[in-house]
């Protein structure tokens, strides 16, 4: 049985940082691309940050320089460093592993505000 479980969302000020985890289990982590997606109210899901099996990264946009996406394979673990937060990065936080297959985290709530 696969389960992804998100867990370091919270509220934070404008210029604060977040780590976001995101602990899996029933599936070969190592092998496998890993993502990290978000959905604000009103809007569509999106891709935030993906990262490959052999390292390489993927970032949207908006969030190059301030966010890192990394992964710890003994504790088939990925995470998201989130710096320099704006109010627009408020979102529903989901992990995605597989990346690109059915298997999604519950979501943790990053709310960015003063």
């Amino acid at each position: 049985q696969v389960q992804l479980v998100e867990s370091g969302g919270g509220l934070v000020q404008p210029g604060g940082s977040l780590r976001l985890s995101c602990v899996t289990s029933g599936i070969n982590f190592p092998a496998y691309n890993v993502a990290w997606y978000r959905q604000a109210p009103g809007r569509h899901q999106e891709l935030v940050a993906s990262l490959d099996s052999d390292g390489i990264t993927n970032y949207q946009d908006s969030v190059k320089g301030r966010f890192t996406i990394s992964r710890d394979n003994a504790k088939n673990t990925v995470f998201l460093q989130m710096n320099s937060l704006k109010p627009e990065d408020t979102a529903v936080y989901y992990c995605n592993a597989p990346h690109g297959s059915i298997y999604w985290g519950q979501g943790t709530q990053v709310t960015v505000s003063s």
